[in-house]
Order: C-alpha cells, then sequence, then structure tokens
C-alpha cells in the first residue's frame, strides 16, 4: 500500500512511534513485575504463616505425639513390671501424661487417655485381689495399646500435612512466579525483537538508501525514487533529496546557460572570440609540446556590407548563421570554430598539416560559394568567403592568427572567394626574430 497516496498522511514521528513502542513495553513489562512481586508477597506471606503459626502448631503435635507415645510405654511398664512400686511409679506417669495440657487440648487424644488412664487403674484395682489380673487384661491393653499407636500416627500426620499445606502453596506461588518470570522473559526478548525489526525497517534501511541516494546524487542521474515511508522525519529528508535534486537540476541548467551566453556567441551560435583563444592557446601548446601539425585560419565574408546595406541587417544576420552551420557542417568535429567579430570567423584544425588545411578551407569556400540561402521575403542570396591559413606549429596564437588575417587580406587583395595560405618561410624568420 502506497501510504504517500493516502490523502493527508505526512507520516509518523519517529520520536512518538518509539514513545508509543516503549509505553507498551513499560505498561505489559510493568504489569508483569506486579504479578511477581504480588507472587512473591504469597511467598512471603506463606512462610510468614509457616513460622509464625504453622511450626509451633508442628511442635504442639510432635509433643502430644511425644506424650501419647510415652501414655504408651507406660502403659506397657505397668503390664511388665515386676514390683509393685516399678507399677506404681509406671502409673504415676501414666497420671501425669494423661493430664498433660497438649493432650487434653486435643479432644480424641484426651478421651483416648482418659479411657488408657481408667482402665491401668482398673487393672491396677483388680490386681490388689487377683494375682492374675494383669495377665488377664494383656490382650485387652495390646487392643488399647494399638490404638495408642494408631493415634501418635494420625497426630504425627496431622502435624506433617500442616507443614505441608504451607509449603505446598508455596511451592505453587514459586512454580507460578517461574513462569511469569519465563514470560517476563520472553516479553522483553519479544520487544527487543520488534523494536530491531522497527528500527532496521524504519530508520536503518531507510537511511541506507538515502545514503546511497545522496551519494550517487547528480544531474546526470534521474531524480531517487524511495518507498513511502512511515516516519515522517524520513518522509521529510526523502522528499528534500527530491527537492535537491531539482534544484541542482536546475542550477545545473542555469550554469550551462550562463555558460554558454559567456562562450558562444549570441547570434551564430559558434564560440566567441574570447572563449574560442582560450580553446585555441590550449590546444596549440599542446600540439607544441608534442611537436604535432597544427594549422589556424581566418575567414571573411565578401561584400557583406553591399549585403547588409541592400538586403538589411536581419539578412545579414540570417546570412551569417547560414554559414555558420555551414562551417559545423563542413569541419570535423575535433575542429575549432569561432566567431571571431563582425563577420569574421578564425578556426584551428588540430593534428593538420598546413596542405590538409588548405582542402578542408577550400571544401568549405567551395559550398559556401554554391549555398543559397533563402531570406523570410522568399530571395535568395549567395555570398562567398576568402580564407587565409598559417601553419601555428611554433609561436604564438596571435602571431598564427596575424598570419592567416595577412593571408586573408591577400585572398582579398588577389580578387576574393579564395584562400590563401601564409607563406612559411616568413613565419620560420618571425620566430627567429622573436
Amino acid at each position: 500500500m502506497n501510504l504517500s497516496a493516502i490523502p493527508g498522511f505526512h507520516g509518523i514521528r519517529a520520536g512518538r512511534a518509539f514513545a508509543l513502542l516503549a509505553a507498551c513495553f513499560v505498561l505489559t513489562f510493568g504489569a508483569m513485575v506486579t504479578l511477581l512481586v504480588l507472587d512473591q508477597q504469597r511467598v512471603l506471606e506463606a512462610t510468614g504463616h509457616l513460622q509464625e503459626q504453622t511450626v509451633p502448631e508442628i511442635i504442639r503435635y510432635q509433643r502430644l505425639a511425644r506424650n501419647l507415645e510415652q501414655l504408651r510405654q507406660e502403659g506397657e511398664r505397668v503390664f511388665s513390671a515386676h514390683t509393685p512400686q516399678s507399677r506404681q511409679q509406671a502409673m504415676f506417669v501414666v497420671m501425669l501424661v494423661a493430664s498433660h495440657p497438649s493432650v487434653l487440648e486435643h479432644p480424641e487424644s484426651a478421651a483416648l487417655a482418659r479411657e488408657t488412664e481408667r482402665f491401668l487403674n482398673d487393672v491396677m484395682y483388680r490386681s490388689a485381689t487377683d494375682s492374675k489380673a494383669f495377665v488377664t487384661y494383656h490382650e485387652e491393653w495390646q487392643r488399647l495399646a494399638a490404638r495408642l499407636s494408631v493415634q501418635v500416627d494420625d497426630v504425627s500426620i496431622q502435624g506433617i500435612n500442616l507443614a505441608n499445606g504451607d509449603l505446598n502453596e508455596v511451592a505453587a506461588t514459586m512454580g507460578l512466579a517461574r513462569y511469569k518470570v519465563a514470560a517476563a522473559l520472553g516479553l522483553v526478548g519479544l520487544f527487543l525483537l520488534l523494536f530491531l525489526v522497527l528500527l532496521r525497517k524504519h530508520l536503518i534501511e531507510p537511511l541506507q538508501r538515502i545514503d546511497r541516494a545522496l551519494s550517487t546524487l547528480s544531474v546526470e542521474q534521474p531524480s531517487p525514487t524511495f518507498q513511502p515511508s512511515a516516519m515522517r522525519e524520513i518522509h521529510a529528508v526523502e522528499e528534500a533529496i527530491g527537492e535537491l535534486h531539482a534544484s541542482l537540476v536546475q542550477n545545473e541548467k542555469a550554469r550551462v546557460a550562463l555558460e554558454e551566453l559567456a562562450n558562444n556567441d549570441g547570434l551564430t551560435r559558434l564560440t566567441n572570440r574570447r572563449h574560442f583563444m582560450l580553446l585555441a592557446d590550449a590546444e596549440l601548446l599542446r600540439a607544441q609540446r608534442y611537436e604535432r601539425p597544427v594549422t589556424v585560419g581566418m575567414a571573411d565574408l565578401d561584400h557583406f556590407k553591399n549585403l547588409n546595406d541592400g538586403y538589411g541587417h536581419a539578412a545579414g544576420d540570417i546570412v551569417l548563421c547560414a554559414l555558420a552551420q555551414l562551417m559545423r557542417d563542413t569541419f570535423r568535429q575535433s575542429d575549432m570554430i569561432g566567431r571571431y567579430g563582425g563577420e569574421e570567423f578564425a578556426f584551428l584544425f588540430p593534428e593538420t598539416s598546413l596542405v590538409e588545411a588548405h582542402v578542408l578551407a577550400e571544401r568549405l569556400r567551395v559550398r559556401a560559394a554554391g549555398y543559397n540561402i533563402e531570406l523570410p521575403d522568399g530571395r535568395t542570396v549567395r555570398v562567398s568567403m576568402s580564407i587565409g591559413l598559417a601553419d601555428a606549429s611554433t609561436g604564438s596564437l596571435e602571431m598564427a592568427l596575424n598570419r592567416a588575417d595577412d593571408a586573408l587580406y591577400e585572398a582579398k587583395r588577389q580578387g576574393r572567394n579564395r584562400v590563401v595560405q601564409a607563406p612559411v618561410g616568413e613565419q620560420r624568420l618571425l620566430a627567429d626574430d622573436l
């Protein structure tokens, strides 16, 4: 979906988007931490209950179990004692244990203790008149002792169950907390993964595309295109890059236009005199440095003043433009052509000897002489030109152009519409004089 096509869509601010993500993370993680704190509080409460209530209760049950066991053992001594004194001592302990507070506090144990005490008292009473009373009632005592042993086990189990309840609650809470910690860690990992994915998709990758676009930003390349970004800041930068490219293109067009105005003749679009002199001088120095042939030339339209007077200056401008185009079509791409002033033109032929340049200049002269130039009013005119050439392999550009200009005037003196070469010997003589 193209987000930029949605009316009124301007993207989401990166700070707000990540603030919302952070807020969701903080709220969710805070809820998980709160649940963990509540679990910890339950563990502390269960531990406190275990220490303050369960442990004392367990101790009370252990004390009760120990007293019941002692009650059973003393009852055994009553039946196993060999002397009346030993039986009396054992019976005295039975009475003390049966009236102990830990026994009296437990109804079942208290009832069983009273039953044991009455049974043993009855046996002791009967033994005063019947020497075989202990043997007679021993089996019944075994059943009662077994009941005491079972009660001891029950009391011990009750104490253990008290501890197990609290410990199970602590264990359940700790197990639940373990799952919550795992969920919290998973949540942290999920948010980190989501954060990294969003960071890469909406910040890092767009910034990488922007960096590549900026590194290749050029007027020769088309304006960079970007995938629609959900982040307002990225979208603003991408739009700014597009505006920057458009500005560069406009500036380049303005620069080219200014350069063309500065370097080219406004009428013929040929190189103007100043720029021609700069380019020709550089080419001349290169040719002379490597001792390569180079020739310069000067051309002038014959009877151009008469054309202006007879047809008007507008017609003269049309003739100049037509001949300028003819020169571009006739000469080679490497040859330099410049409007020297008025109806005068200057040439430079790199890698060309005087003889070869003469062939090129003669071709231009012939084509110009036979070229019909149509005027807006339907009339047709023809013009000829006189051309002077000079070898420029030695000396300065000004000297070579002066010699070509002298040859040009020699061509006019000889009758115009011809090509004349400056004498090579004269050129060497002038160079030696300098």
